[in-house]
């Protein structure tokens, strides 16, 4: 079966309540959830929780544009010293300096949530009446035996829910779980090949329910795989500086959802990679160059075709290493919002 196939047919058997382990089979499901465990007990119990950055970020004039920060560790930035080091406080300081607006961050993420943990999150968020939104959810759904049917309907639902109430949506898929440390070989390749597709049918399930998609994988591939300085302590968490390059990934997607940026409105580009295509090959291309994004598109006036329906992959333009300056512990801390420059700068 191909992967595009396969992947199709994971978020089909999550619309329809399927149980979806057919795809990946329930001995390879239980082998990653007995890796996860393992990995569990050896990066040890979870400790200090980050603080949420929640507030307003930027010091320009208008009307905020109110972004939410939706999931589990990856959101909340697990592991990060300052408010300002998590991903939310990136994004919202990153999207201020793009937008030359102020940007109000709802952060409702949570260390250890799972994608059950999702419906009970959206609707704290819907009361600030977010304009963008950003979900980062899935790992912790392998560690507790989750369906991965069952995490795709959860999330589908969600982002329904948002985009039913006009609220733009970016999901950052499933990371790449042979990059973990925590996991050995030669269950790396495993790990691997069960993430891509999971990420896969995220990407239809959410481009289907009216998102955008930013393939996560091993966020900048070659650097996770071999700079020790992206990780965190455990090792399996990212470090502040990991979460930085997380978030500038995300970021010009989440900018293009809230319609700033310097490519906010640019068709495709096919000498970049760009295309128009059926939305399970997209997804699957998708997989294969983390940051990617996949959104919805028509072609000649239609949104589906023979395939079923159309979506767009694109390259949003960033700083290829998204660098981050570093504060030097002698010198007074920069606030949140004199922190967003960097990030913003990783978009050309």
């Amino acid at each position: 079966m191909s992967r595009a196939r396969a992947a199709k047919r994971l978020a089909q058997a999550a619309a329809f309540g399927g149980g979806g382990l057919g795809l990946i089979g329930a001995t390879l499901y239980g082998v990653l959830t007995a890796e996860a465990q393992y990995a569990r007990r050896v990066i040890g119990p979870m400790k200090a929780h980050p603080v949420p950055g929640n507030g307003l970020y930027g010091r320009y004039p208008g009307q905020p544009i109110t972004l939410a920060m939706i999931g589990d560790s990856s959101a909340a930035g697990y592991g990060t010293a300052t408010p300002e080091e998590t991903p939310g406080v990136l994004l919202a300081c990153g999207l201020a300096e793009l937008a030359k607006r102020p940007v109000r961050l709802i952060d409702v993420s949570r260390v250890g949530a799972k994608s059950t943990d999702l419906a009970p999150q959206i609707d704290t968020a819907l009361l600030a009446g977010p304009h963008v939104a950003v979900i980062l959810i899935g790992a912790n759904d392998v560690k507790d035996q989750m369906p991965p049917s069952t995490s795709v309907r959860l999330l589908d639902r969600g982002v329904r829910k948002l985009r039913s109430a006009q609220c733009e949506v970016v999901v950052g898929t499933c990371p790449d779980l042979g990059v973990v440390r925590p996991i050995k070989a030669p269950l790396r390749q495993v790990a691997r090949s069960w993430s891509h597709r999971l990420a896969a049918a995220q990407t239809i399930a959410v481009v289907e329910a009216g998102g955008r998609t930013v393939s996560m994988g091993s966020m900048l591939g070659k650097a996770f795989r071999t700079n020790p300085v992206m990780w965190g302590p455990d090792n399996f968490h990212p470090s502040s500086t990991g979460y930085a390059a997380a978030a500038a990934a995300l970021l010009p997607t989440v900018a293009a959802a809230a319609g700033v940026g310097p490519d906010s409105i640019v068709h495709p580009e096919p000498f970049r990679g760009e295309a128009v295509l059926p939305i399970a090959e997209a997804a699957v291309q998708a997989v294969r160059t983390a940051g990617t994004e996949v959104a919805a598109a028509k072609v000649a006036g239609k949104d589906r075709g023979p395939w079923g329906p159309w979506a767009q992959l694109r390259h949003r333009r960033r700083h290829p290493k998204a660098e981050v300056d570093k504060v030097d512990e002698s010198e007074p801390a920069t606030t949140a919002e004199d922190s967003g420059q960097s990030l913003a700068e990783t978009v050309s």
